[in-house]
């Protein structure tokens, strides 16, 4: 309960973060919420770390979330015989999906084989997250002929991308499936599933994570990573099905355009937010920091901006997998939220202006955060078993924290996604009266709140119910 930042950290473990001590120190400096790339590493380096990772959580004294982000499709061009080539303006190149020889000036192999499939005469396809641009000229058998546009160095498996999208490659493959299972073993809180088009992909991936996760009696979050030009016009019905979204603006931008990015940004933020999601800001956020001791002054505002837009989280990749400074970029990022957010000036008033609430819990869940606004109150306390309630609750901006009370291991974990909200693990008598009282005790505990202090606290009947939030309370402590 040291920090106020409302805002969650995200950060990638890779070989810069994978000393225990240093990543107890991340942990502690800030981070909510470890994920791991399933694009690098056999299973057995995914659960040793996720073990690391609960064990340094514990080290330190706060519960994180883990997220499993899976590889997805491998769009990608083949190896070269001498591993990169230099690319000029002008020349003809050859993306061969037949190929199996390592590649040349002349062409390369296609870890894709079905681009010849998804291309014609006239479209642009990015390479290298954009850096290097080739018009096709045509299509013959399994050979996309191309002619560069913008040169540079290609190397070894660099991803390929088509401007406007239309790569047919299905979001989850067969690697995609066994990670799920192994993502499941060590019950990952969230997994993120990569290129998703339509609600369709994102139904599979929640079959199969279901499936996985039946023995260890959990079910994960579920985060769709919005990096395909397809999935913009059907992000309503991707969020629908899903738990919450990243704004994975590297690929998104390839396909899109760099332009187009920062006002998608906004919606989805918005979007998200006004479906009840979680959504978390990613790529390039702090990039200068992998191997610079502070950040560029726009990075500052990137970070600020997705603050302010009121995104859940922002997440570090690079910065701190494969960074020099691992543990300064935490800190710079806690400090950069925790003032963006001190500059926020919510109007509890006019967010609540036209909402209506369809249920009981939530309708209990707005009450509390205008009560505790107009009361001035210390604290918002929910007492939930599923998280629901607190979820609702930090949909709303508000300078009051939330502490979300739940019996619930998994509970907690999966909470520590969610913006202003402190998850905290407290097992609860099954009557009422009691359970406010143990509450008290438990805040009290952690100088949350001392005598005096007035908070608003909810929670339902019968105790432990899901769904059954149904009163509000507003305590002052004796």
């Amino acid at each position: 309960m040291r920090s106020r930042r409302a805002t969650k950290i995200v950060a990638t473990l890779g070989p810069a973060s994978s000393d225990p001590q240093l990543l107890e120190q991340m942990i502690a400096a800030g981070v909510n919420v470890v994920r791991l790339n399933f694009s690098h590493g056999k299973a057995r380096d995914h659960v040793e770390r996720a073990a690391r990772v609960r064990e340094a959580a514990q080290r330190a004294g706060r519960e994180v979330a883990i997220m499993a982000d899976l590889q997805g499709p491998k769009i990608r061009v083949g190896k070269f015989a001498e591993g990169r080539v230099m690319l000029e303006v002008g020349q003809p190149f050859i993306l061969d999906a037949s190929r199996s020889e390592p590649g040349d000036l002349l062409g390369v192999g296609l870890d894709y084989k079905e681009l010849p499939r998804d291309v014609k005469a006239g479209d642009v396809l990015l390479l290298n997250d954009g850096l290097i641009v080739l018009t096709v000229d045509s299509v013959r058998g399994e050979a996309v002929h191309t002619t560069v546009t913008i040169g540079g160095e290609l190397s070894n498996n660099k991803g390929i991308n088509k401007q406007g999208g239309g790569l047919t490659a299905p979001a989850l493959t067969a690697k995609d499936m066994e990670d799920i299972k192994t993502a499941m073993s060590f019950q990952a809180d969230y997994v993120a599933v990569s290129f998703p088009k339509n609600a369709t992909d994102m139904e599979m991936a929640r079959q199969l994570c279901n499936v996985a996760a039946t023995e260890f009696r959990h079910k994960p979050g579920l985060i769709a990573k919005i990096e395909r030009a397809e999935a913009i016009p059907r992000l309503e019905e991707i969020l629908r099905v899903s738990d919450g979204i990243m704004v994975a603006r590297g690929d998104l931008a390839v396909e899109v355009g760099n332009a187009a990015v920062p006002a998608l940004q906004k919606k989805m933020i918005r979007m998200a937010r006004e479906m009840d999601k979680v959504v978390i800001t990613a790529t390039q956020m702090m990039e200068s920091m992998i191997t610079n001791p502070v950040p560029t002054r726009a990075e500052v505002s990137d970070v600020a901006n997705a603050v302010l837009d009121g995104t859940d989280a922002v997440m570090l990749s690079a910065e701190t997998a494969a960074g020099k400074y691992p543990l300064e970029t935490v800190q710079e990022m806690a400090k950069i939220c925790a003032a963006a957010e001190a500059a926020e000036d919510p109007d509890r008033d006019a967010d609540f202006d036209g909402e209506t609430a369809g249920r009981i819990d939530q309708s209990v869940a707005m009450g509390a955060l205008f009560t505790a606004h107009h009361l001035g109150a210390k604290a918002i306390v929910a007492m939930t078993d599923s998280g629901s309630t607190a979820l609702w609750m930090s949909r709303h901006r508000i300078h009051i924290p939330i502490y979300a009370l739940t019996p619930k291991v998994a509970t907690q974990r999966r909470m520590a996604m969610f913006r202003n909200v402190r998850p905290l693990l407290m097992d609860t008598s099954a009557d009422r009266d009691t359970a406010l009282d143990q509450a008290e005790r438990h805040l009290k505990a952690r100088n949350i709140v001392q005598h005096g202090d007035l908070y608003v606290i909810t929670c339902g009947e019968p105790m432990g119910a899901p769904g059954g939030t149904n009163m509000l309370k507003i305590c002052r402590v004796q």
